[in-house]
């Protein structure tokens, strides 16, 4: 009967390669279908095959599961079988998570974790040790339980230290700043965890620093020095990521072309009245041809784990790995990477105004995620329901991603006054917020705050309060309901009376004072500026004036916000004009109207030629007066023709008005469909994937996703 089974086997293997997934499952399964019996470990080392064909090529996760819990029991019967008893765990609890059985999983890995204990397997024992901590610490990640989770990443750390493998040591320090970036309990040990990446990733020779660690450790570092608004460090890691980006690109540009060649040299060789001498050239071509992809392609590894992310296919294009097998340690696949990186160059230059490199970035971003939510079968007209449970955890990166460049072309096009298209993005994520709700509910605040910047833009006030105080409501962040209530301050201020006046001081005064508290700078010179100009607006004219000065200065030593510092400029100067310092005021006005300009920032331009008008009236300066008064009405003019624009749209009164944006919510019987519904690609054809459902749905709550360490995540309600 081995005969037949190592028959059966390599038919399965022939149909693989042919692209027949169906086939050799089929092929497989009739060797756990027979009516003779195999020997137990046959039975094992086919099902432990057919769950990896699953894995890997379909969406039939709880069928995987039920052959790998099948091998589970025919393993607890024989003594040995390290290898494949460690396996069917690492698998199995891959399979659990897929399906959000957390406590299940847990439970499969820390049973691996006991078999190791006990086993005197050496370095293999020690990878596999690596393998299920760092599983666990994503399993306890989910949950929330940040402090377990670093626990079992430093028990990986501290066995790769053991072995002297230092690309495994980076791999769990990398992800060990990854959870205290989640996890922010001080600035002290996210600060310990970055250095301590930097010495490790130095110690590794640069031949062998593995471009998916390179990814990950450089995000992460961008993460925290955006965290901590340390723009100008952060600088040197933004250029980093997108040159490995852009030699990334050219590098799979050349495996197309070498690809293409070599199908064409594969296709040549097949003719049958080739001579002896084409042939042989063309033998060697084709020879050196193969070489080349395998050095650009790295295709010699053999990989002992399944590298998935959801159900769809994937190839060597798609994987950045961080570790070596037995360890699935992909963190994104290639095309979520890639959006990062054109996110963090649209996040790092906005706020310098680059707003041309920003919305070619934004643009490339946004194509990547579309083509990416094809694959995953996500068009027009799919929603939240329609999801595999399987598929939603890769999806809902994506998704976020849109949402993030989305948001960043709203500000972009409110800046730069065009408020139209500011509207058409800001339509498209209120959109896609409805038809994913459970997914994007973290996008909820988002949106409501920017409706009430675009509201604020185009002089609606009083919505513009409206939507910023529900905005914070609806935020548990405290920088983000810190920011709201900046806004609307500031919005309150721009009403104009004393009423308003007194109700931006009791939104201002709380800020001012944890202003402290905070991560970085963003929300001191966000305050320090409101303030600053609603004492001005209170003739309170020296103290306004230091807090102004000391906001400006923080500002444009920490955070390089141009929009900002020609805003600060822009008050300094009225109160320059209102001190009669009209030497001060003529140049601080000069230098806020040119960064003004440079950002096609318009009010804010009306806002300074309106000084430098009141400034030439009080020198008498008739002729520049004049000159400055002619191009300020023109200026006017346009902003008041793009508000009108704005206004007559048919999105302009949706977006103002006083009502939250509201989503449908998801019953449990939905719930329940998305789960166990047919898959979104073409069901394979095996009789015993059909009809099978998820053994217990997850309710809405565990299904809002994040970018954590590389599956799932749930976010405290």
């Amino acid at each position: 009967m081995e005969a037949v089974a190592e028959g059966l086997w390599g038919l399965a293997d022939y149909q693989e390669k042919k692209g027949e997934i169906g086939k050799a499952v089929k092929c497989l399964e009739a060797i756990c279908q027979s009516h003779v019996s195999f020997l137990p470990i046959v039975e094992i080392k086919t099902r432990l095959r057919i769950a990896t064909l699953l894995l890997k090529h379909s969406n039939n996760v709880n069928h995987a599961k039920a052959h790998l819990e099948r091998s589970q029991l025919l393993l607890k019967s024989i003594p040995s079988c390290f290898e494949l008893k460690c396996r069917a765990y690492s698998l199995l609890s891959q399979c659990y998570q897929l399906v959000g059985a957390i406590p299940s999983q847990k439970q499969i890995l820390n049973k691996g974790l006991e078999l190791i204990s006990t086993s005197e397997d050496g370095f293999s024992g020690r990878l596999w040790y690596c393998n299920f901590n760092s599983q666990l610490a994503n399993a306890l990640t989910i949950e929330g339980d940040h402090h377990a989770s670093i626990s079992a990443l430093e028990n990986g750390l501290i066995c790769a230290t053991q072995m002297c493998y230092p690309e495994l040591q980076m791999f769990f320090a990398t992800s060990i700043l990854h959870v205290h970036l989640m996890q922010w309990e001080n600035e002290s040990s996210v600060q310990d965890a970055v250095n301590r990446c930097n010495v490790i990733w130095k110690s590794i020779e640069s031949e062998k620093q593995c471009l998916g660690l390179l990814f990950y450790n450089e995000l992460l570092h961008v993460f925290y020095l955006l965290r901590i608004c340390d723009y100008k460090n952060a600088a040197q890691h933004v250029d980093k990521l997108d040159a490995a980006m852009k030699c990334d690109l050219q590098r799979t540009q050349q495996i197309k072309e070498l690809t293409k060649e070599l199908d064409a040299v594969n296709g040549s060789l097949s003719r049958s009245d080739l001579n002896y001498r084409d042939r042989s050239s063309l033998s060697g071509r084709q020879a050196h041809l193969e070489e080349q992809l395998n050095n650009l392609t790295g295709n010699g590894k053999e990989f002992s784990e399944p590298i998935y992310f959801g159900s769809v296919r994937r190839t060597w294009e798609d994987k950045l790995e961080l570790a070596p097998p037995p360890i699935d340690g992909e963190w994104l696949p290639k095309g979520a990477i890639y959006a990062l990186v054109d996110l963090t160059v649209v996040v790092f230059n906005r706020p310098k105004g680059l707003f041309k490199e920003c919305v070619k970035r934004i643009q490339s971003g946004l194509q990547t995620i579309q083509e990416e939510l094809e694959k995953l079968g996500i068009s027009d007209g799919v929603r939240e329901v329609d999801l595999q449970h399987s598929a939603i955890w890769i999806s809902s990166v994506y998704l976020m991603l849109r949402m993030h460049f989305l948001e960043n072309k709203v500000a972009v096009d409110l800046t730069r006054s065009e408020f139209v298209e500011a509207q058409e993005a800001l339509m498209q994520m209120r959109n896609w917020y409805i038809r994913f709700p459970t997914i994007l509910q973290v996008c909820e605040c988002v949106i409501e705050m920017l409706r009430g910047q675009y509201a604020h833009c185009v002089g609606c006030y009083d919505e513009a309060i409206c939507h910023f105080l529900e905005a914070s409501r609806l935020s548990e962040n405290k920088s983000m309901q810190a920011m709201c209530c900046v806004y609307a301050a500031i919005s309150y201020i721009c009403m104009g009376d004393a009423e308003s006046s007194a109700k931006a001081l009791d939104m201002i005064g709380p800020v001012l004072g944890v202003m402290d508290s905070f991560t970085g700078v963003r929300e001191k010179t966000s305050v320090l500026l409101a303030h600053g100009f609603l004492l001005m607006r209170q003739q309170n004219l020296q103290e306004a004036r230091n807090r102004l000065a000391f906001g400006l200065q923080t500002t444009h030593n920490t955070l390089g916000n141009l929009q900002l510092v020609s805003q600060y400029l822009t008050v300094l100067g009225n109160l320059a004009l209102a001190l009669t310092d009209t030497v001060q005021a003529r140049e601080i006005l000069r230098s806020s109207l040119t960064l003004a300009k440079k950002l096609n920032d318009i009010p804010t331009q009306i806002w300074v030629l309106s000084n430098l008008t009141a400034l030439y009236q009080q020198l008498g300066e008739k002729g520049n007066e004049v000159e400055n008064l002619d191009y300020q009405t023109k200026k006017v003019e346009d902003l008041q023709k793009r508000i009108a624009d704005a206004c007559s749209s048919c999105h302009h009164i949706e977006l103002i008005a006083k009502v939250k944006t509201e989503a449908h919510q998801l019953s449990e019987i939905d719930i329940k469909r998305a789960i166990s519904g047919p898959s979104m690609r073409v069901d394979l054809d095996i009789p015993e994937s059909i009809g099978l459902s998820a053994t217990s749905p997850m309710s809405s709550s565990t299904r809002l996703m994040d970018f954590d360490m590389g599956r799932l995540r749930k976010r405290k309600s």
